[in-house]
Formats: structure tokens, sequence, C-alpha cells
């Protein structure tokens, strides 16, 4: 199995729509107070009552002067399984991406090539640029957030013009997450990895729904937007369509 580039292609970042950092140290342990320790409580039964996502996506990404769009399908199943398959224009997926049984997989159809590795954090800090666990990925595609499972601080940050907020520090990053301390219902998280810093604000209807999100990282060298269409939540998804099986001829490059 050939050695892959560290980046994967533009289209992928395009499907996966996070950027930018590397891993830093961890943070010791600090004592979480009640308030703090409540909020993550919220978050933590939120997060729990998400099973699965199915969805039509229109993804736009501008990574410096390139901009790119495409539309396709996306599965999550929690806790740690992503499906994505970007749509030609005739319906065909010519781009697919799995997370699924700790493996990270992405085939491009039109060159007969995938790059598959370990779903891990230094994975996903190597190519999605972004220290941030399956787990992590599944949450924020579903509106959610998913407390560290190595919480090292939980503290309540004063507010700002966006509202109260608590700061979350696990092994391997940061979160800033705006939410509504009673329902757990967040609006936006800032990720901090490393050197680089992300922010991903939650659409949401005028009933509450999520509609989708968008994206900026890199000081704002990245932006993006995901919009979805014919969202469906918690109707069953069989783990079976995560696996994602190459064609016999594939060339294979291992990511890492």
């Amino acid at each position: 199995m050939r050695r892959a580039p560290r980046r994967l292609s533009s289209a992928l970042a395009v499907a996966l729509v996070l950027a930018g950092c590397a891993i830093a140290p961890p943070t010791p342990h600090a004592p979480i107070d009640a308030e703090a320790r409540r909020v993550v409580d919220v978050l933590a039964a939120r997060w729990r009552e998400f099973r699965d996502l199915r969805a039509l996506a229109d993804v736009t990404l501008k990574r410096g002067k390139d901009r790119q769009r495409l539309s396709g399908v996306v599965l999550a199943l929690a806790p740690a399984s992503v499906r994505f398959e970007a749509l030609s224009p005739f319906g065909q997926p010519f781009l697919l991406v799995t997370v699924h049984d700790g493996k990270i997989t992405a085939y491009n159809a039109a060159t007969n090539e995938a790059r598959v590795g370990a779903a891990n954090v230094e994975t996903a800090a190597d190519l999605l640029s972004l220290p941030v666990e399956p787990e992590d990925l599944v949450a924020l595609l579903s509106g959610r957030v998913a407390p560290p499972k190595d919480l090292r601080v939980a503290e309540i940050l004063p507010p700002d013009g966006l509202g109260r907020s608590v700061k979350l520090v696990g092994r391997y990053n940061e979160q800033r997450v705006w939410t509504d301390f009673e329902t757990g219902v967040v609006r936006r998280v800032t990720i901090v990895g490393g050197r680089t810093e992300a922010t991903v604000t939650f659409q949401r209807g005028a009933d509450g729904a999520l509609t989708g999100f968008d994206l900026t990282a890199g000081n704002d060298y990245v932006t993006g937007a995901v919009r979805y269409r014919s969202l469906t939540l918690n109707a069953g998804i069989d783990a079976e369509r995560f696996a994602l099986t190459l064609p016999n001829d594939a060339k294979i490059h291992g990511i890492r």
C-alpha cells in the first residue's frame, strides 16, 4: 500500500469542511465547580439523545482564492460513524468518505484511488487540520457537542454579545460552547487546537430545527457553509451503510 501525501484532495476537504492546526500538549486537570458540571451534564444528555442523521447537503468552501461547491448525501450514526457521498450533476457518487470502526476511507471514483487510515486525532489533525475525534465530528454534524471523555477543565465564561458560554478542555483541544444552559441547544462552537482556531455556527429554522452550519478557520483563510435539505433525525440507519468496499483494482494509499 503506497503512502499518500498528508493532505487529502481539495474535494475531500470540502466534504469534511474542517480546517487548520497541530496537536497541542494536554492541559492539566482542574477542579470543576457545580454549575459548570451541570452545564456539561446538560450537553452530554442532549448528545445522548442523538442516534442518527440522514440529509442531502449543499456544501460550499472557500480556501484562499479557491472556491468549491458540491452537493451530496450525509449519513451520521452515533457515536462515531460518518458517510458522505458527493454526487455528480447526474446523481452518481464521485467521492465517498466514511469514518467507521476506527478507520477513515476516502475513495475517488473518477481516479479509482482511495486513501485509508486510522480515524483518530492524529489523522484528523493531518487530514482535516483539526484535532477532533470521530465522535466530535458526528456531534458537530448533528448540531451538538460531545463533551470530552477526558474532561480536564470546564469553566463558565462571562456572557458576551452571543450570550452565555462554557469552556471545555479535553485531551486534544479546547472548545468554547455558546449554548442554552437549560436545554443544551448549541448556537456556536469555537475549537482551538495547536496554532489554529475554527468556529462552527449552527443555523436553525424558526422552529429551532437544525438547517446547517457555517465554518470559519485559519483566520478566515477557510470559510464554508453546509445547508441541509430533507434532514431526518433518529429514523434508524443500519451500521452496514458505513462500511465501504473498495473495487479490487483500486489504488490504495496509506494516510499514515
